[in-house]
């Protein structure tokens, strides 16, 4: 009984080793396109170009570059307007997801509905 004791330590001490072995980041994502459009009329746009340049507009403005921080005051002040808009997300294909995530946040933060603008399927 002992040795068997033993083995399942043994056993376990090389798995808990070999699985820290494993590289997290080797799964490599493709991510989808989107088939279906949706029919909300975003009143709000946030655009990220490819060269982290934030743009807002509302309603049939024209965008306005912005510093990030500027971003949550102008959704806040749209919001005050128009308290059932959306917000529709533009971004580069080529940008990080963690900026796309600060405007999520930001979103989340203010029960935003949000809208993340895709391409279509060709």
């Amino acid at each position: 009984m002992a040795s068997m004791t033993d083995v399942i330590f043994l056993l376990l001490i090389f798995f808990m080793i070999s699985s820290t072995i494993v590289i997290p980041n080797a799964i490599r994502v493709t991510l989808p396109q989107s088939q279906k459009q949706t029919a909300a009329k975003p009143l709000t746009r946030v655009t990220i170009d490819r060269n982290l340049n934030y743009y807002v507009a509302s309603g049939r403005q024209r965008e306005k570059r912005v510093r990030f921080d500027d971003i949550a005051p102008f959704l806040q002040e749209t919001y005050a307007r128009e308290p059932d808009m959306f917000v529709a997300l533009y971004a580069d294909e080529s940008v990080p997801y963690k900026e796309i995530v600060r405007i999520l946040n930001i979103a989340n933060e203010n029960k935003y509905r949000m809208i993340l603008a895709t391409r279509p399927v060709k």
